[in-house]
């Protein structure tokens, strides 16, 4: 685990441990060894600081490629932030760059470490849980790794859209996080037919862990979303 990460979780993990005191289900389906997927849904911000909280090993995050890009003092800080963490850089101009992160990933999962994907692409308006997109199946089928169902309860009210961080004190919401049992990939074909099946079964699995309403098309984008 990088020395960043590790300082990480003990400050800031710990902090949202104690602060919260999240109901963790299934941790006996995180593989204590080998790389791995987390699909989950998305409520909020604060779903990744739950997950590096409540999760014993070290996951890849993704990061927006100008925190490693950037220049003078601050952008030194960063990037070393960002290196020390372990993040995978994503570029968000669409395209081949945007696959670039994909590529970034497949050497990490291969290497035996674990990355997390929201498949929804961005937080749910409404609290629904919307139609997956078939980068979390391709990247699994790619790196030959399982993919771990992640179900996250309650975050939106701990930070809702909007909120710049974390609410403190009286009314900051409980939270509940679930684990189901890994989805194996190995040997399933990366056509688009079966890629978006695989992309099915995972939120299908997402749902039993949270009940929530599933809604079979893609969810707007943040700008459309109030």
């Amino acid at each position: 685990m990088p020395l960043l990460y590790s300082i990480g979780k003990v400050t800031v993990g710990n902090a949202m441990i104690l602060g919260w005191r999240p109901q963790v289900d299934g941790l006996e389906h995180i593989p204590t060894t080998g790389g791995a997927i987390f699909a989950g849904n998305h409520l909020s911000v604060a779903d990744e600081l739950f997950l590096g909280a409540v999760v014993p090993r070290h996951i890849a995050f993704w990061a927006k490629a100008e925190y490693f890009t950037g220049k003078g003092i601050g952008g030194l800080f960063t990037r070393t932030l960002m290196h020390g963490l372990g993040a995978i850089k994503v570029e968000r101009a669409g395209g081949r760059a945007a696959l670039t992160a994909f590529d970034g990933a497949i050497p990490v999962l291969k290497g035996g470490d674990m990355v997390a994907v929201y498949p929804e692409g961005t937080r749910s308006p409404d609290g629904r849980l919307y139609r997956g997109r078939t980068g979390v199946a391709r990247l699994a089928v790619g790196a030959g790794v399982p993919i771990i169902p992640v179900g996250m309860l309650g975050t939106d009210e701990v930070q809702p859209i909007g909120q710049p961080y974390p609410k403190l004190g009286k009314g900051r919401g409980k939270v509940v996080v679930r684990f189901g049992k890994p989805i194996e990939t190995i040997g399933r074909t990366d056509d688009r037919t079966s890629l978006r099946a695989l992309t099915d079964e995972v939120m299908a699995e997402i749902q039993k862990l949270t009940g929530q309403e599933y809604v079979p098309r893609y969810a707007p984008p943040r700008q459309q979303q109030s």
